[in-house]
């Protein structure tokens, strides 16, 4: 498992471990009954507290994404991955509505909100 923890990114890093791990669930990097490393080896990999690969952990099986055998360890859920783009979109458009709402305040054209969501789009798909 490839986790990558930027410190200036100002995303926290216990999110930035729960969506590598998503992306890489729903890339078919990580397969359905794949043990993950525990929460400690995860830590020590990555140099952070065992509390915030908890909190990772937590999230992710919250979101039904990993599952945890007691005495064995987490592992790979299957994902509906359907459901698992209805919740993104939702998600989407929440941002979108706070998007909208910012543009208006500072007279932001929908042609300007739209090329610039084009340009962070391209950049982070390496388009």
């Amino acid at each position: 498992m490839n986790i990558i923890i930027s410190n200036t990114s100002g995303i926290p890093i216990y999110e930035q471990i729960e969506e590598q791990i998503k992306a890489q669930i729903m890339s078919g990097g990580l397969r359905e009954g794949e043990l993950l490393p525990s929460m400690r080896v995860l830590a020590k990999e990555l140099r952070i507290s065992i509390i915030t690969t908890k909190r990772a952990y937590e999230e992710l099986e919250r979101d039904g994404y990993i599952c945890t055998v007691q005495g064995r360890g987490c592992f790979v859920n299957s994902v509906n991955a359907e459901l698992v783009k209805e919740n993104m979109l939702v998600a989407i458009q929440e941002l979108f509505e706070t998007a909208a709402d910012k543009a208006a305040i500072g007279r932001i054209s929908l042609g300007e909100l739209t090329e610039t969501l084009k340009i962070i789009y391209k950049e982070k798909n390496n388009e």
